[in-house]
């Protein structure tokens, strides 16, 4: 279980409403503001451990308010922006924005860039990685996004790495390619499905022959599934 306070602040509540669902279906507790002056007062009355800021809103925008927080605290502060401008990350960063992420996001980079920063902060961690999954022959590891099979490490690009790990970390859970674009692609993506079809189809190339004890399987008309052979057929 996941633990920390998190402060979303977003002026768009769909956006706030949907990273509150992401942070709190991994263990945290979140809270929202929907403006500058209402994040600052959320963040001086109860001293959240990460906060997720937009840049662009109304009235006091998110640099302005993390100019505010960083006067009084070093608590990590990750900007979630659809600004794409290199010189508008550089200076988010140059204010002491902990980390940058762009709009549309997705959940698991969401979650491993928040956890990142938790153990940063915690000098000696008592719960291990959630993000690391291992079969026969098959280690998944998103805190590295490393893949080893057999041993060796292989290179995966980080969609692949992602859309394996979803899989496998939910062994014999059947997903649609809807599920797993919203999983690793990102509730925003507008992209064919199909995509999800070549990643698995490149990561069989990977996988073939490493082990008899699990499978990437087709479910046929429905997705797929990382099978393993607990589950009668």
């Amino acid at each position: 279980m996941a633990i920390g306070n998190i402060l979303i602040v977003d002026d768009d509540r769909h956006i706030c409403e949907l990273l509150r669902t992401i942070v709190e279906g991994d263990g945290y507790a979140a809270m929202t503001a929907n403006d500058g002056a209402a994040a600052l007062r959320l963040f001086e009355e109860k001293h959240p451990d990460v906060i997720l800021l937009d840049v662009m809103m109304p009235g006091m925008d998110g640099l302005q308010v993390l100019r505010r927080i960083r006067e009084k605290s070093k608590v990590p502060v990750l900007i979630i922006s659809a600004k794409s401008d290199p010189i508008d990350e550089a200076m988010a960063l140059k204010l002491g924005a902990d980390d940058f992420i762009h709009k549309p996001f997705n959940k698991t980079v969401v979650l491993a860039r928040i956890e990142a920063r938790t153990r940063q902060n915690d000098p000696m961690p008592t719960v291990p990685s959630k993000r690391r999954v291992e079969y026969d022959g098959l280690v998944v590891d998103l805190d590295g996004y490393v893949l080893r099979v057999k041993g060796q490490r292989i290179e995966t690009p980080p969609k692949e790495l992602q859309l394996l790990y979803c899989l496998a970390s939910n062994p014999n859970h059947v997903y649609t390619r809807d599920q797993l674009l919203d999983e690793v692609w990102g509730f925003e993506y507008y992209g064919d499905s199909r995509t999800i079809d070549v990643h698995i189809k490149r990561l069989r190339e990977k996988l073939d022959g490493v082990s008899d004890k699990w499978q990437l399987r087709t479910v046929w008309g429905v997705g797929y599934k990382f099978a393993v052979p607990e589950e009668s057929e």
